[in-house]
């Protein structure tokens, strides 16, 4: 009887633990997998995936990018604050190709379901993007703002000598060099120091004048006839004169009335101190009346020859002091000023030249020495001012994307100024202070832009093509014009009247060989460049009544106005 209990027992603790066995399983399975989410007709809902870098890409359950491999991930429920039963849907695009997009629900070239495009998602100039793509982006935004504008220019320039101090040694009269005092360049000299000596046998002969003249003047000087004292006066003071005029000093000329004895040389001085830069004569030569015999040049300041580009030039003014430094004496600053902005442009380099002047104590730059040259500036009052990075350059224009929040952006152009320091740069017009852009992979948003606005295009086009259908007279032209647009092969959109083919502008890509127009353009589907019909290769048929000349076609077939058979174009047909 025990033994019966006992087995009783073992199987009801069996059967109990099957049965929470099978309860836990069950629940575990339901934490495994995610809820599948109703609507409000009652229908499923599945979970939809999309790809970060190629937000078309959208599929029902996960996986991989077909584009670009990366592993894709889910799409946020709940993005928009419309409630989904009252969102209107704008159009219908592909997941796989962006540009083919519908105005009904069905499927693209590939096969694939089209996925609806709300009217919530899209703003007149703007585009939405999702919070994980926007992340997966790695989108960045800055504010915009008002500041100063500041600038250090940081050029290279080379020592020259200061125009201003350079000074030439000549003679007034010819002779013969007797001594040569300075005999080497680059000699140091004081002013006031000796050069050299010429023998001038003119200049002893005036000498002799002179003291003939002195003698002469001393005896009648207290004459009682005014007429013989002025007139010794008169040629005493021409000999001194002619003795002057060939830079006999005063000094000499008191010295030589002083001892009567006339010096058959004449001694030049130095008219500063300097550097001996130029010497052009030698101990012994004979030299002629207004040759140069040395060029002597005072550093004691001296000018630095800077080069800065054109978009520089607003941040330089005369007078702005600026710092020198150079390879000879590192880590130490020599402080200077511009003093002058030379009017022209280099024709090679395409820079603009400084000249700043600076002082040089213990003479330590040396003429054609390199220098590193720093100025700092600041533009007078505040700008606005954005990151560099943050503008679009295309040519023509400079755009900006704003940031509108909850995931929406929208281009705007700009007019930009100069750039500042902290890589920032004025605008002049499109944006205010404390406005918001995007500084990182404003790119993608200028694709998706593109992208939505070639999308408009083309629905306007359809738009057009479904009038002119609803405008054709006959019921079977209707039905052949319907067919015709059905297959994607036939113009009605051009204005003008194409004589030939030469002037019909087709697509280069194969897959848009219907877009057909008169003259050039670019394509609406792709954006690409339009190129002659002749030049792809391909045939182009036109109706041969005049009165249709907007109906074009790549393929041969009827005219859906007047049934007539289209005739190919030539390159000099009519």
């Amino acid at each position: 009887m025990n033994s019966s209990k006992l087995k009783l027992t073992i199987i009801i603790l069996s059967g109990a633990g099957l049965i929470l066995g099978l309860a836990g399983g069950y629940i575990l399975g339901k934490k495994s997998h995610p809820p599948v989410s109703k609507t409000e007709m009652g229908e499923e809902q599945h979970q939809l995936y999309s790809c970060g870098m190629h937000p078309q890409i959208i599929q029902e359950g996960p996986g991989n990018c077909p584009i670009c491999g990366m592993k894709l991930t889910p799409v946020r429920s709940g993005t928009s604050s419309v409630p989904a039963g009252e969102r209107k849907i704008k159009y219908w695009k592909s997941s796989m190709d962006p540009t083919y997009v519908s105005d009904k629900p069905g499927k693209d070239q590939m096969g694939m379901d089209l996925v609806p495009v709300y009217e919530d998602q899209i703003q007149e100039g703007a585009i939405s993007i999702d919070p994980v793509t926007i992340q997966n982006m790695g989108l960045r935004t800055a504010l915009v703002q008002e500041q100063k504008l500041s600038r250090t220019i940081r050029t290279v320039g080379h020592i020259d000598y200061n125009e201003e101090l350079l000074y030439t040694v000549n003679t007034k009269i010819s002779g013969w060099v007797e001594r040569l005092y300075v005999d080497k360049t680059g000699e140091l000299v004081k002013k006031g120091e000796p050069l050299l000596e010429i023998y001038a046998p003119e200049l002893v002969s005036t000498q002799e004048e002179y003291l003939v003249a002195l003698r002469n003047f001393q005896k009648l000087k207290d004459s009682p006839y005014p007429e013989a004292t002025r007139g010794a006066t008169e040629l005493l003071e021409s000999a001194k004169r002619r003795l002057l005029n060939w830079d006999i000093s005063p000094e000499q000329i008191d010295k030589l009335e002083t001892s009567g004895e006339v010096k058959k040389s004449l001694t030049l001085y130095s008219p500063a101190k300097g550097v001996v830069t130029e010497k052009k004569v030698t101990d012994g030569a004979f030299v002629e009346s207004g040759s140069d015999l040395f060029q002597i040049a005072d550093l004691s300041l001296v000018w630095v020859l800077a080069h800065i580009f054109e978009y520089e030039l607003p941040y330089v003014k005369l007078g702005q002091s600026a710092s020198i430094e150079s390879p000879f004496f590192p880590g130490e600053r020599l402080e200077g000023r511009v003093t002058y902005i030379y009017p022209y442009l280099n024709e090679v380099a395409r820079d603009v030249k400084l000249r700043i002047e600076v002082p040089n104590p213990g003479l330590k730059l040396k003429a054609e020495m390199y220098a590193n040259v720093s100025i700092a500036a600041e533009l007078p009052g505040r700008r606005v001012v954005v990151p560099e990075e943050a503008v679009i350059r295309s040519g023509k224009r400079e755009i900006v994307f704003l940031d509108l929040g909850e995931g929406k952006f929208s281009p705007r152009e700009v007019q930009t100024g100069v750039t500042g320091q902290g890589n920032v740069i004025e605008i002049k017009e499109g944006l205010k202070s404390g406005e918001k852009v995007v500084v990182s992979a404003q790119f993608m948003l200028d694709s998706e832009s593109k992208t939505q606005e070639a999308i408009k295009k083309m629905i306007q086009m359809k738009k057009q093509g479904s009038v002119t259908a609803a405008s054709a007279k006959s019921p079977p032209q209707e039905k052949e014009m319907q067919d015709s647009q059905k297959s994607g092969n036939l113009n009605l959109t051009p204005t003008k009247m194409a004589h030939s083919a030469e002037e019909v502008f087709t697509c280069p890509m194969d897959e848009h060989s219907q877009v057909l127009q008169v003259g050039p353009g670019d394509c609406p589907k792709c954006g690409m460049e339009l190129v002659p019909s002749t030049q792809s290769g391909r045939k182009v048929y036109a109706c041969p009544k005049e009165e249709h000349h907007n109906v074009l076609s790549d393929k041969p077939g009827k005219c859906p106005e007047c049934g007539i058979k289209l005739v190919p174009l030539t390159k000099h047909s009519h």
